[in-house]
């Protein structure tokens, strides 16, 4: 089964309204002026309302080791995802699982997975200067190439009416989408995050 992560929660109502529809795992955006930013007490307060069996994923990019540390610690989170250009050591510092995103524009995009200690590698677009959230697409081919590397999870351009496409094109491990379920940026449509998931639900059926 596909796992399916709503990332960018703001509010306890979406995230709520997410768990209800079925999402496996909430991402939270710890990264101060994006639109999704979320302040780590806000954060916590929504984390520990969840339940047990939906994880709570930390968004950064390129901050200080030790502010990380003190967010999972914080927030308690279950995994984090790390979408700037941090060095193989600085994952291995950390104390829960970590994804780790890459911006894919062509195959060579993927050569950076070889080797890289994470429990699983995100996919999203290459967009000249920004690290994610993008709303764009890559070639979903790309994402099945990338599975000989580890767990993929496939972002970049999903949308209800687009991911029963790319779940059957590459078949990833698990699925991730914000602006594609969004009314704007970090308040979700929650009628949008449903439509997704039976989406996803569909494809691993066919």
């Amino acid at each position: 089964m596909t796992r399916v992560k709503i990332c960018g929660i703001t509010t306890g109502e979406d995230a709520e309204g997410a768990v209800e529809a079925g999402a496996d795992a909430l991402g939270f955006v710890f990264v101060p002026g994006t639109p999704r930013y979320i302040r780590p007490d806000r954060a916590a307060a929504i984390i520990t309302a969840l339940p047990p069996l939906v994880v709570a994923v930390g968004v950064f990019v390129d901050q200080p080791l030790e502010e990380v540390l003190a967010i999972v610690s914080t927030c308690r989170l279950g995994a984090v995802q790390l979408h700037g250009e941090e060095p193989a050591a600085y994952s291995r510092h950390l104390p829960v699982r970590v994804i780790k995103a890459f911006r894919v524009r062509e195959a060579e995009s993927l050569d950076g997975l070889a080797g890289y200690p994470a429990q699983a590698f995100l996919l999203d677009s290459f967009v000249e200067g920004q690290p994610g959230g993008t709303g764009v697409a890559f070639p979903w081919t790309l994402a099945r190439e990338a599975k000989r590397h580890g767990r993929i999870i496939l972002s970049g351009g999903l949308r209800p009416e687009t991911v029963a496409e790319a779940v059957r094109t590459a078949r990833p491990y698990g699925v991730d989408v914000s602006s594609g379920v969004e009314r704007r940026p970090g308040q979700k449509d929650l009628e949008k995050v449903r439509e997704f998931i039976v989406a996803v639900r569909d494809a691993d059926l066919s």
